[in-house]
């Protein structure tokens, strides 16, 4: 099974501030190293825990770049935002390997910069399932590009994909996952908050509640307790 980086280390000596987001967040200051030593780990946590900011930050430091369109500068604008990746120091098992980077909000910058790049050159739609992912359902494109572009050699950043997956998608993204996992050439780090994804056997789960950053077992998140606890009080007589 693979595990192309093995740790990743925050730097803290290097942090250019303490009093702008990202580095502000106090996990970030009492977080140092984060051990990958499964093909798939997830981080876990509330909403601006910074398991998202954590997890950008890993793609840019590995070279992995970002589709998206850039909009107009915002109002308050954060020079140190996007800062994090000059901060970490990324562990490999071997030389680099190339990789891709999934965001829920957006994936369909994406689909539209490939549809572009199909208009000169359709074969690259053949990497992503063969046709026109603008043209399928925001579920059904993603489905497509997971089924397609997990197939390659790579390290893979997922942020909340489950977003607009059923559950009976999110069950098959698992199967994807785990079938990629077993084939040897694909390691995935994944921010979710979906209880099926996180039940994946042998991954490793960093909750971003606790910190610093801590390893916990699945039936120990919030995820899984907040449905347990919900369906059994609707199942009960």
């Amino acid at each position: 099974m693979a595990r192309h980086i093995e740790s990743i280390t925050l730097r803290h000596e290097d942090f250019p501030t303490r009093e702008h987001y990202p580095f502000s967040l106090p996990i970030f200051h009492q977080t140092k190293n984060l051990p990958f030593e499964t093909p798939v780990t997830f981080f876990v946590g509330e909403n601006g825990s910074g398991k998202s900011t954590l997890l950008e930050g890993i793609a840019r430091a590995c070279r992995i770049h970002i589709w998206r369109f850039q909009g107009g500068t915002p109002y308050r604008y954060n020079r140190f935002e996007e800062k994090l990746h000059t901060c970490l120091r990324i562990s490999w098992t071997g030389v680099p390997v190339p990789g891709a980077y999934f965001g829920s909000e957006i994936f369909k910058d994406f689909t539209h910069l490939l549809d572009e790049w199909a208009s000169t050159d359709p074969g690259q739609l053949k990497y992503f399932g063969g046709a026109s992912l603008v043209t399928q359902s925001h579920g059904q494109s993603m489905m497509s590009y997971f089924r397609s572009r997990y197939a390659i050699k790579g390290l893979y950043l997922l942020d909340e994909p489950e977003t607009a997956l059923s559950p009976r998608s999110q069950m098959e993204l698992l199967d994807i996952i785990s079938e990629n996992c077993r084939s040897g050439h694909a390691q995935f780090i994944i921010a979710t908050h979906s209880p099926i994804l996180l039940s994946l056997a042998g991954s490793r789960i960093y909750s971003f509640d606790h910190i610093p950053v801590r390893a916990i077992e699945y039936k120990d998140t919030d995820h899984y307790r907040i449905y347990r606890d919900f369906m059994l009080k609707k199942t009960a007589p």
